[in-house]
This record gives structure tokens, C-alpha cells and sequence, in this order.
């Protein structure tokens, strides 16, 4: 990006004396649009004014503004669709009609990099790279002679990605081909001697989501069409697009295999299948949910032979660690682990588990359901339908004579004051609780209508945990924060931080991340909290003294985590804003 920084000069944008300051600062300073910002050299609407300028002018193209740093493209997108009379479209918000694919071959859609969205009476609308492109323009208008094309533009990193999918789905046209054929034959969609091909087309979706590293897969039902997305690292990408009539054989074979009802599309569902992919067996907890297209079916991928994780490979600070570490190891008290779902609080329990447990002590489980089976303990799996909650198997549990007890969620007063009496008497109690961080979960629990004193008296230590996405190793390199985020965190920072991004790479799937840590925090509950919970302290004076004693947020955690090259600011606001 020199040389447009170089054309800025001559353009009197800039001055040389700015550029000069950059490079004499101590240590000197990276001569980019990011450092010329963040020093008040220049401000971001003449930035954001000059490239798209230069857009219009064919000086650089949209794919050129994705390698500029510390600025969001999206303003000048925006502008540049504007200056030109067409329109901006997020790619991931939108829904594409899969038939207009069948119209334009895919070597097309790669020579031109474009998207074809949408077809009404009066034109066409196409997502081009390069909305400048006449030639390309004119090769498409062609396959379309009845009616003219609507120009559209996107983020060419979005174009890029739904390229990518339609590549996965070229290779699976056959299988597609296939189902229909078999469906015109047999003259019904929901027959249970579907074709082989909707099998072999479920063999494909699991292995691709197991091959991407998915804790879940999500097949859903659109107006006009049928995608397949997955989780990875907590975050949502699609895999498949199909038409609308490849999901209701989907759906069904879906339902046979978890032994679901497939006439019943009106009520959520739930079953379970397992399943060997690559050698490795599998299980798949299914879910149905009934939505106004159809049905979302939701499968979260559990690897039986999956080795269980070790408290001290889980991602935490070594701050963090050694509180923790301390908090298990008491002889009576309660634990709690919080945070959302999905932020890993039960692997968390699970890691607590394995590194406290003892031939000489009866640890038992109480788990809705239990996920993973783990040598030495006795695993109670909560069944509602027939009466088993955590508070009955709790219940029953105090009778079984244990030392040490695991709670897979306290949902309730009643659970969680069975919890808290067993804590006092003799008992170490590990469970979770949803709350953002870990002083709110003191206020929680009063709030549930448990009395201070016995609060204080039964807590150990809270941890407040959230997991956020690791830089790619393949594709890290050093990055300019953009300074709206640099000023957000400047009091965590030492002089003259470093900070890296992933660029993006086959490794991640173009996302720059891959793989996942943990960031938290630990509140152990000294004599003077425990003295504060008892007397009614507010949050605010709890917050102060743990303060005081040293207490670390989790977003500091995370600021640290970032400063370390293990994961990107922007990820760390994602999962834990302040």
C-alpha cells in the first residue's frame, strides 16, 4: 500500500513531514494507513473518501482494499456502490437461489469471481469482484439474453468463501442427481426405503464437519433453499447449499437414524445415533425444531474415543491455574464453574475431576446427559420423563456415602440448596452456573433465594470462563491495531505492544483462526469476602475487595492471552465485552 500513500503526497493528503515522524519515531513506526490514523495524521473520511476514489478511478480494485490494515472496508464498500448506482450486498445475509447455479458453469463463477443472487421477471442480480469489469459483464449478460443483469458488489473475501462452498456442492451434484432420481421413481418423499444416495449424501455432510473439526452440524430448511452449516471454534460457516427438495429426504433419514418419528413435523424432537467416520466411532445427538419453512435439525458431534482433557492443557493462565488448582483440592465447599453455553464449563468439570480423583475417594455424577464415561466415578444420567431430576438424583446421591460430588448444572433453588447443604457438610461440590462473570454469581445465587450465610460459609472458589479462537499458526503474521480498539485496551498495555493476526489460509479455512483457548477468571473466596457475603455486600464491594487482593477480569486475562500471539483484540471483545 506504498504507493498509494505515495499518490496521497501528491495529491497534498499527507505531508512529508507526517511520513517522517513515522519513520524517526522511536522505534520507528511502520509507514501504513493504520499508524497515519492512529497518530492524527490524517482522519478516516479522507481515507475512506481517497479509496474509493481510487476504486472508481481503476487505480486499485475491491480485493486490494483487504490487504490494507486497521481499517473496516465496509464504509467504503458502501460508498463506492453508492458513487456507482449499484447496489452492496452481504453475501452472509442473504439467501441465494440455488437454480440461477445451474445457469452459469462454475469455471464462469471462478474466471469472473461472481455470485449470481437472485432472479425476478425484470432482471437478473449478480455480485461481481470487480463491478468495473465491462468484459466480464458482457459474457455473463449473455447467458441471461432475455433480460439484463443487475450489478451488484460485495466484500470480495465473502465472494471468495461462497465460491469455495459451491465447489464442495459441484462435487456432490451427482449424489443430488441421484436423490431426485430416486425420489421421481419411488413417487413419495418421506418413504423409509429411501435411496442409497440421501445415505451417502449424510456420509459426506458428517465427514466434512468432522474433517473441519464441528462440535455441531445444523441442516435447515430455507424459503427457496437448503443449507448445512457447521461450528467450528464456536463459530457458524456453511458447507452446502441445496434446492428445497433434497431437504425433506434429508430430514427424514435424519429421523430414522435417531429413531425419531418422520410424519411428527410439527413438535422439537430429540434422539441420538452413532456412527463410524474414518475408523472412529461417533455419536450424534439430534435435535428437530419445527420453523415456518420446515424443520431446523441440529446434530452435536460427541467422539466417544475422545481422551479426556487435563486441567492443565485447558488453556488457562498459569494465574488462574494455580487459584483454581488450589480451590479442588479442598476437602469440603462448593466450586462453581460459569458462563454461557458453549464457553467449555463442562470440560472444565471434567479436567477438575480428573485431576482430583482417588481410588480412596466415591465420586459421583449427576449429568443431563453424561458425555463422556470416565473410569472411577459413578455417572448418574438426569432423566425428567421418568422423574429423575438433579435434585432427586442429589437426593439419592447423599445416601450413596461420597466425598466428592459433580453437578452438571444447577437449574433450580432446590438443586441448588441440596448443593450447598451437602458443600456444608462435609462434601466438595463442583458445578456451573450461568451467569457473565464470576462476581455475578455470588448475586445470583442470593437472588435465587439462598441465605448469605450459609452462601458464604459453602463457597470455594467461582471461575468465569469463555472460550475464544486461537490464531491460525500457518498463517500468523504481525498486525497494526486498528486505534479505536488500541484506545479500548491502552491500560493493559506495556510499551510498544505486538500484536498478530491470521491472514487466512487453506490450514483455517480462510478464517485465521483455528483451535480454541480458554480466558478467565477465578474468585476464591477469601475470610474478608466471605465475612462481606454474609453482612449483604453489594456487587460493586465485592468487585473492590476482590480488587484489592489481586483479582484478574477475564477480559484482562484475554488482553494478556492476545499480547502472548494466542488470539486476535477483535476476538477477545467477540466473547467477553467489557
Amino acid at each position: 500500500m506504498v504507493k498509494l500513500i505515495e499518490i496521497m503526497l501528491e495529491e497534498n493528503l499527507i505531508t512529508k513531514d507526517a511520513i517522517s515522524a513515522l519513520v524517526k519515531s522511536r522505534p520507528p513506526k511502520k509507514i501504513s494507513f493504520a499508524n497515519l490514523l492512529t497518530e492524527k495524521m490524517i482522519d478516516l473520511e479522507t481515507v475512506e473518501t481517497f479509496l474509493a476514489k481510487k476504486i472508481r478511478q481503476g487505480v486499485i480494485t475491491l480485493s486490494h482494499l483487504e490487504k490494507i490494515e486497521g481499517i473496516n472496508i465496509i464504509p467504503i464498500i458502501e460508498k463506492v456502490a453508492t458513487e456507482l448506482h449499484i447496489e452492496y450486498i452481504d453475501l452472509d445475509n442473504i439467501e441465494i437461489d440455488m437454480n440461477l447455479f445451474s445457469k452459469v458453469s462454475y469455471a464462469q463463477l471462478i474466471k469472473y469471481n461472481i455470485i449470481p443472487i437472485s432472479e425476478n421477471d425484470l432482471n437478473v442480480l449478480i455480485v461481481f469482484d470487480d463491478p468495473l469489469d465491462m468484459a466480464a459483464q458482457d459474457s455473463i449478460q449473455r447467458l441471461f439474453p432475455k433480460k439484463p443483469i443487475r450489478i451488484a458488489i460485495s466484500k470480495p473475501q465473502q465472494i471468495n468463501q461462497h465460491l469455495q462452498r459451491l465447489e464442495i456442492n459441484e462435487s456432490i451434484k451427482g449424489l443430488v442427481s441421484d436423490i431426485r432420481k430416486d425420489l421421481r421413481q419411488e413417487g413419495k418423499v418421506d418413504d423409509k426405503d429411501e435411496s442409497p444416495a440421501v445415505l451417502k449424501l449424510i456420509d459426506v455432510i458428517l465427514k466434512s464437519a468432522i474433517f473441519a473439526g464441528a462440535s455441531d452440524i445444523h441442516i435447515e430448511a430455507m424459503e427457496i433453499s437448503c443449507i448445512v452449516r457447521v461450528r467450528v471454534d464456536g463459530i457458524l460457516r456453511q458447507s452446502f447449499t441445496f434446492d428445497k427438495d433434497i431437504f425433506n429426504p434429508l430430514a427424514s433419514r435424519m429421523k430414522l437414524l435417531s429413531n425419531l418419528d418422520i410424519a411428527e413435523k410439527r413438535k422439537p424432537q430429540d434422539g441420538r445415533f452413532s456412527a463410524t467416520v474414518s475408523k472412529k466411532e461417533f455419536d450424534f445427538r439430534v435435535s428437530t425444531l419445527p420453523t415456518i419453512f420446515g424443520e431446523s435439525i441440529v446434530l452435536r458431534i460427541l467422539d466417544k474415543t475422545k481422551a479426556m482433557i487435563r486441567l492443565e492443557d485447558a488453556g488457562m493462565s498459569k494465574f488462574c491455574y494455580d487459584r483454581f488448582s488450589e480451590a479442588i483440592k479442598v476437602p469440603y465447599g462448593i466450586v462453581l464453574v460459569t458462563g454461557p453455553t458453549g464457553s467449555g464449563k463442562t470440560t472444565t468439570l471434567y479436567g477438575a475431576l480428573n485431576a482430583i480423583k482417588d481410588i480412596r475417594d466415591k465420586i459421583i455424577t449427576v449429568e443431563d446427559p453424561v458425555e463422556y464415561q470416565m473410569a472411577g466415578l459413578q455417572q448418574v444420567n438426569v432423566k425428567a420423563s421418568i422423574g429423575l431430576s438433579f435434585a432427586d438424583a442429589l437426593r439419592s446421591i447423599l445416601r450413596q456415602d461420597p466425598d466428592k460430588i459433580m453437578i452438571g448444572e444447577i437449574r433450580d433453588k432446590e438443586t441448588l440448596r441440596i448443593a450447598i447443604q451437602a458443600a456444608l457438610t462435609g462434601h466438595l461440590v463442583l458445578s456451573t452456573l450461568h451467569t457473565n462473570d464470576a462476581i455475578s454469581a455470588v448475586t445470583r445465587i442470593l437472588d435465587m433465594g439462598i441465605e448469605e450465610y450459609l452462601v458464604s460459609g459453602a463457597l470455594v472458589a467461582i471461575q468465569a470462563q469463555r472460550l475464544v479462537r486461537k490464531i491460525c499458526v500457518h498463517c500468523k503474521r504481525e498486525a497494526v491495531l486498528d486505534p479505536i480498539l488500541r484506545k479500548s485496551v491502552e491500560q493493559y498495555l506495556p510499551e510498544n505492544p505486538i500484536f498478530y493476526v491470521g491472514e487466512g489460509c487453506k490450514e483455517c479455512g480462510h478464517s485465521g483462526y483455528a483451535g480454541r483457548e480458554m480466558i478467565s477468571e477465578v474468585l476464591s473466596v477469601t475470610e474478608p469476602l466471605s465475612r462481606m457475603i454474609a453482612s449483604g455486600a453489594s456487587k460493586e464491594e465485592l468487585t473492590k475487595q476482590a480488587m484489592e487482593e489481586g483479582f484478574v477480569t477475564m477480559f484482562e486475562d484475554g488482553v494478556h492471552k492476545a499480547l502472548e500471539g494466542k488470539t486476535t483484540i477483535a476476538e477477545i471483545y467477540r466473547v467477553a465485552r467489557l
